[in-house]
């Protein structure tokens, strides 16, 4: 079974905000796979389930925060007919220009706290697929990075996202 972790934060006051994208994808890959998600509490996560394509596919949505992703992918792995082959994360990454996408599988965090607790909770060297979706960088460089990913999307960017968040879900088809 497929399995997409999209990173973010839980809580309405972290909505729209950059560090959410990957919630944003999987809220829309949800519902074009005409999916709800429910709370699994004992995977520390939101779970939908459907098809994608002519595969089963498993959307998680950590509620432990971020820095602890890790964890509720581990719960998953374990409950869920998963293995590591079938997981894909899907992250912000402010290294990456806003809009921009990258795919690729294995790797370090890249100072991503999110991605860190992920590769954390796995053996050494193993080798994990990502989809980085770029969120930019602040524009002012007193704003600290650790304010700026926790920030709403600007009105500008927030029109962006439909497109952005399309062309991701159509890089997890292709995938």
């Amino acid at each position: 079974m497929q399995s997409f972790i999209g990173l973010g934060n839980p809580g309405k006051q972290y909505e729209l905000t950059r560090h959410n994208v990957g919630f944003l994808v999987l809220d829309e890959l949800a519902h074009r796979m005409e999916a709800n998600f429910k709370s699994k509490r004992s995977v520390e996560a939101l779970i939908a389930e459907g098809m994608l394509g002519d595969q089963r596919a498993l959307l998680v949505k950590p509620q432990t925060f971020m820095n602890v992703s890790g964890r509720s992918l581990a719960s998953v792995m374990n409950k869920y007919p998963v293995s590591i082959e079938d997981v894909t994360v899907i992250y912000d990454d402010a290294d990456l220009a806003f809009g921009d996408i990258r795919v690729k599988a294995g790797g370090g965090a890249a100072g991503h706290r999110g991605m860190a607790s992920i590769l954390n909770t796995l053996p050494k060297g193993t080798n994990i697929k990502r989809i980085r979706v770029g969120i930019g960088r602040p524009s002012h460089p007193d704003i600290p990075l650790d304010q700026f990913v926790l920030q709403k999307f600007t009105t500008e960017e927030q029109q962006a996202l439909p497109e952005i968040i399309n062309n991701v879900i159509e890089t997890l088809y292709a995938s």
